[in-house]
């Protein structure tokens, strides 16, 4: 029987728990001592597929000037408006359980969420996400874009992990469905 491919959250939050601040800067990140790329690039070679927001494959767009930085990996955003899909990305507007539960049946590495905190709500409240890798930095912005919103769902979890990058800690969780 072949392997059911899992989705994966990784990403870096403050100890207070935001992705960014209200002003979607991630300045703060990046004045903490990490060690190398605190796993990015290890992290980055078992996926080959990426989920992203609308929203945030913008502000990415923007921050790239217009560079995708997520080259020969097969990526989809999603949004709730329809648009023309690029060289780089397809972009889906349909049921989010349907989507992926296809997504995960196709032969293939990982599947990484990206972000935002609107699309990674969804997946959450869904319990389509199998696992968590997140980045903890020693930093307290006090208000921003939350890692995880309020909202009506609950996810029991299992810490399978931790490691250490400098300043950053790496927690890895699985998700029990």
């Amino acid at each position: 029987m072949k392997k059911q491919r899992k989705i994966v959250l990784f990403i870096a939050q403050s100890l207070d728990g935001y992705i960014a601040t209200k002003n979607d800067s991630l300045d703060w990140l990046f004045k903490v001592e990490g060690e190398g790329d605190n796993g990015y690039s290890e992290f980055f070679e078992t996926v080959d597929t990426i989920l992203i927001g609308k929203r945030t494959y913008d502000w990415i767009m923007e921050q790239e000037k217009g560079q995708f930085p997520y080259q020969n990996k097969d990526c989809y955003v999603f949004s709730r408006s329809p648009f023309d899909d690029t060289a780089e990305v397809k972009f889906v507007n349909e049921d989010i359980v349907n989507f992926t539960d296809n997504l995960k049946k196709e032969e293939g590495k990982g599947i990484w969420i990206v972000g935002g905190g609107d699309i990674l709500h969804t997946f959450l409240k869904e319990k389509v996400v199998d696992e968590l890798i997140v980045t903890v930095a020693p930093t307290i912005i006090g208000e921003g874009i939350p890692l995880f919103k309020a909202g009506d769902y609950q996810l029991d979890l299992t810490l399978v992990g931790t490691r250490t990058f400098n300043q950053f800690v790496e927690l890895h969780y699985i998700v029990h469905k």
